[in-house]
């Protein structure tokens, strides 16, 4: 993530796996974040889950859905341990549940 402006630092609460395990699909889990500005979410479903190869680490990118039916694509990027707020996104236009 090269533009640490445009993408906000974030807060989570996450679970690591380190075998594989049917309760845990995720390598890394994201169970709630927090955002600069005091807001807290806690993760509802994972909707969206992709791993990208950025220099020496990767790029974990989650679309989570919130308890209060928010969208957010979150990222964690293991180069810097750092989790970043993407975007909010709006579930009419990509989501019909």
């Amino acid at each position: 993530m090269n533009s640490k402006k445009n993408y906000p630092a974030i807060n989570v609460l996450n679970v690591m796996r380190g075998f594989q395990n049917p309760k845990l699909p995720h390598r890394i889990t994201p169970y709630r974040f927090e955002t600069h500005d005091g807001q807290t979410h806690r993760v509802a479903r994972i909707r969206q889950s992709t791993t990208q190869r950025v220099g020496q680490g990767h790029h974990y990118h989650y679309v989570l859905k919130t308890e209060e039916s928010r969208y957010f694509h979150i990222v964690f990027d293991s180069n810097t341990l750092t989790w970043r707020l993407v975007q909010e996104v709006d579930e009419q236009l990509f989501f019909n549940e």
